[in-house]
C-alpha cells in the first residue's frame, strides 16, 4: 500500500480530523499524487486506488468514506444509520448531489469535503458525539454555509455553538485571493464587515479564513475554540492542490473528520 500523507488536527481524543496533502497516492500530472475526487477529471482507477489506501489507513470499509458532489450551495446533509444501511449506492449519490456540507453522529464513518483553494471547515461536538465537514468557497461563504452547518447541528444533534471545536483547514489566503469588484460587492451586499475581511492592493483581496471565523464567533463559537491552519494552498501548491495554480482539471484536497 502507498500510504497517504495526512495533515492531522488535534481537536479531541474521540475524533480523527485531517486534510490530505498531494503526497502518498498514485494519481498523475496535475492530480499527482493523492486525489479521491471523481468530479475533476482524474483517472477513475487512480482515484479508486487512492480511496482504498485512505480507507485502509483509517481502518474503515470504503462505503464508510462519505463526501458529496459540491456545487457551492449552502445545503447540509445528515448521514444517519438509515442513510448508511437502507439506501442504495445510486440513492446515496443522488442525496449528496449539490450538497456542500455533511454531518453525522455515527462512529467509524469518515465524512469530508473536497477543496483546492476553497476553505474546508471541520466542526466537532464532543458532548453530543457529532461532527460536520463544510466546503466554504467564496460563494458558500457569502451564503453563510458555515452558519447553516452550525444551525443544522443544533437542530439535529442538539449541539451548542459554545461547545464546538473547529478547524479551518488549508485554503487560499487573503494575500493570494485577488477578486474583481463584483465579488467584493457580493460580500458587501451580504452585510459583511469589509474593513475586517478585505484589503485593497492593485485589486481587492478577500480573507475567507477571517470571514468564516467571524461567522462562527457570531454564532457563539469561542474564538479560542477555532483553529486556523494558516496554510495557503496557492503559496504551498507543491504540498496542497490549488486550482488557481493548476486549473480546475487538477486534484483536490480531502478534509475529513471521523468519530471514534
Amino acid at each position: 500500500m502507498i500510504r497517504p500523507v495526512l495533515h492531522q488536527y488535534q481537536i479531541g481524543t474521540e475524533v480523527t480530523a485531517f486534510s490530505t496533502t498531494r503526497h502518498g497516492g498514485v494519481s498523475k500530472d496535475n492530480y499527482a499524487s493523492f486525489n479521491i475526487n471523481y468530479y475533476c477529471g482524474d483517472d477513475p482507477n487512480d482515484i479508486r486506488t487512492n480511496r482504498e489506501n485512505l480507507c485502509q489507513l483509517l481502518g474503515i470499509d470504503e462505503d464508510h468514506l462519505v463526501y458529496p458532489h459540491q456545487t457551492h450551495s449552502d445545503k447540509v446533509a445528515a448521514i444517519d444509520r438509515q442513510w448508511m444501511d437502507s439506501m442504495s449506492t445510486a440513492e446515496k449519490a443522488i442525496s449528496l448531489e449539490g450538497v456542500d456540507a455533511v454531518m453525522t453522529n455515527l462512529s467509524g464513518v469518515c465524512i469530508g469535503v473536497s477543496t483546492a483553494d476553497c476553505i474546508p471547515i471541520l466542526l466537532y461536538d464532543q458532548e453530543n458525539h457529532a461532527c460536520c465537514a463544510v466546503h466554504a468557497g467564496w460563494r458558500g461563504t457569502v451564503k453563510r454555509i458555515v452558519q447553516n452547518a452550525v444551525l443544522s447541528m443544533e437542530n439535529v444533534y442538539h449541539s451548542q455553538a459554545s461547545r464546538l471545536k473547529v478547524v479551518i483547514g488549508p485554503g487560499i489566503s487573503l494575500e493570494s485571493f485577488e477578486v474583481g469588484d463584483e465579488v467584493y460587492d457580493q460580500f458587501a451586499q451580504a452585510g459583511f464587515d469589509m474593513e475586517c475581511i478585505a484589503k485593497r492592493y492593485q485589486k481587492w483581496h478577500i480573507d475567507l479564513w477571517e470571514c468564516n471565523k467571524m461567522q462562527l464567533t457570531d454564532m457563539g463559537v469561542p474564538e479560542s475554540s477555532i483553529h486556523i491552519s494558516g496554510i495557503c494552498t496557492y503559496i504551498h501548491h507543491h504540498d496542497f492542490f490549488s486550482a488557481r495554480r493548476s486549473g480546475i482539471n487538477s486534484g483536490r484536497i480531502f478534509s475529513g473528520i471521523m468519530l471514534k
